[in-house]
C-alpha cells in the first residue's frame, strides 16, 4: 500500500485503538460530531448505528469505505453508497449469542417455560436463527416467520405467517432489519391490529430496531394490560417515550447484543474488511473469533450470566441519559455452556 490513508473512526467502538494506526493518520470523533467538513479528505469511515451515511454526510468526500462494526445496516443509504463508488462493510452476526442470552434470560426472568410455552421467531437471520437454536436445546416448541427466506424457497424450517405465529405463541420475539420500501418492509411491522392479535398474557420482545414496532401503538396496547413488553430498541432513540418506558416489564438501551465476545467479534470484522480493502493485515489479537453453537444450553448458566432487570433500572432511573448508559455499558461475558 503506497498511500497513506486517512480514517475517521467512532472512538466508541472497543479494542479498535492500536490497530489500524499503521495505515496512516487516525482520528477517533464522538458520533455526534462526524460533519461532512470532517470526513470530506478521509478514505476510511469506522462507524456505528449513531452515524448516518448518506449523501448529506459522504457528498463531496473521498470516502471509499464504510465500515459499521454493527450488523444493521438501516444507518446507512447503501443505494447512495454504491452508486458514487463507496464500499460498505457491517459485522454480520457479531452480536448474536448476546442477543440470545438478552432475548433468553429475559424470557425466563418472566416466566417463559420453554417445556412448555412456545417462541414465535420473526425474522430467521443470524440473530434469529441463534435465539431459535437455544430454544429448541431447551426443548422449546419454535415458531418462524421470515417471508424472504420463504420466497427464496429455503427449506430449514417451516415457515409460517405472521399472524398464525402471533396467534399461536406465547412469546414474540423480534430479529428483522428496519426496512421501510418493498412487499416485505418491517417498518410498523408489528401496529395496533397485530397486537391484538397476541394471547392474552403473551410477551412481545423487541431487540431488532425500534421502527419495527409502532411504539405509539405499543403504548396504549400495554395501557390494556393484556401482554407484556421487553423493549430494548426505541422509536426515536434516544428521545424514548417515557410511559412506554414505564409500562414494559424489562426496558434497556440498546444493549441487547453488548456482550464483550459480540464486541471483539464485531472490531475483528471490521478489521478483516479494512484488510480486504487495503491489503496490509492488521493486529486482531486477542478478539474473539466466530461463534460456534454449543452442543448443549442451560437455563441456569444464561441467568447467571445476565439480569436484565438491572439495566431496566438504570434506565428508569435516568431515561435522558440513554446515550450514556449505552455508550458506557459495562460489556457483559456470554454464557460459556461448559
Amino acid at each position: 500500500m503506497e498511500h497513506r490513508l486517512k480514517i475517521i473512526a467512532d472512538n466508541k467502538i472497543p479494542f479498535l485503538k492500536g490497530r489500524i494506526e499503521c495505515l496512516g493518520e487516525v482520528e477517533y470523533a464522538d458520533p455526534a460530531s462526524f460533519t461532512p467538513q470532517m470526513v470530506k479528505d478521509a478514505d476510511i469511515l469506522v462507524v456505528r448505528t449513531r452515524t448516518r451515511c448518506d449523501a448529506s454526510l459522504l457528498e463531496g468526500s473521498s470516502v471509499r469505505l464504510v465500515v459499521t462494526a454493527t450488523i444493521g445496516t438501516d444507518h446507512i443509504d447503501l443505494d447512495w453508497c454504491a452508486a458514487n463508488g463507496i464500499t460498505v462493510r457491517n459485522a454480520i452476526g457479531c452480536n448474536a449469542p448476546g442477543v440470545a442470552q438478552y432475548v433468553w434470560s429475559s424470557l425466563l426472568r418472566n416466566g417463559f417455560d420453554p417445556r412448555t410455552d412456545t417462541l414465535g421467531i420473526v425474522g430467521y437471520g443470524h440473530v434469529g436463527s441463534i435465539v431459535a437454536g437455544w430454544g429448541r436445546m431447551l426443548g422449546c416448541r419454535v415458531l418462524v416467520c421470515d417471508p424472504p427466506r420463504k420466497k427464496a424457497g429455503m427449506k430449514d424450517v417451516d415457515y409460517l405467517g405472521l399472524e398464525q405465529l402471533l396467534h399461536d405463541s406465547d412469546a414474540v420475539s423480534l430479529h428483522t432489519p428496519l426496512t421501510r420500501e418493498g412487499d416485505d418492509a418491517t417498518y410498523h411491522l408489528i401496529g395496533t391490529e397485530r397486537l391484538e392479535m397476541l394471547k392474552r398474557g403473551a410477551i412481545l420482545i423487541n431487540s431488532s430496531r425500534g421502527g419495527v414496532v409502532d411504539n405509539a401503538a405499543w403504548r396504549e396496547h400495554l395501557r390494556e394490560g393484556r401482554t407484556k413488553a421487553i423493549i430494548d430498541t426505541w422509536e426515536n432513540e434516544p428521545g424514548i417515550d417515557r410511559e412506554l418506558l414505564a409500562m414494559a416489564t424489562i426496558a434497556t438501551p440498546h444493549i441487547a447484543g453488548y456482550s464483550l465476545e459480540g464486541k471483539q467479534r464485531a472490531t475483528r470484522m471490521a478489521l478483516e474488511a479494512i484488510e480486504e480493502y487495503t491489503g496490509v493485515m492488521l493486529d486482531k489479537s486477542g478478539l474473539e473469533k466466530g461463534y460456534v453453537m454449543p452442543a448443549a444450553i442451560a437455563t441456569e448458566e444464561i441467568c447467571s450470566s445476565y439480569n436484565p432487570f438491572a439495566d431496566t433500572v438504570a434506565l428508569r432511573s435516568a431515561p435522558e441519559d440513554f446515550e450514556r448508559l449505552r455508550g458506557d455499558y459495562d460489556y457483559r461475558k456470554e454464557p460459556s455452556f461448559k
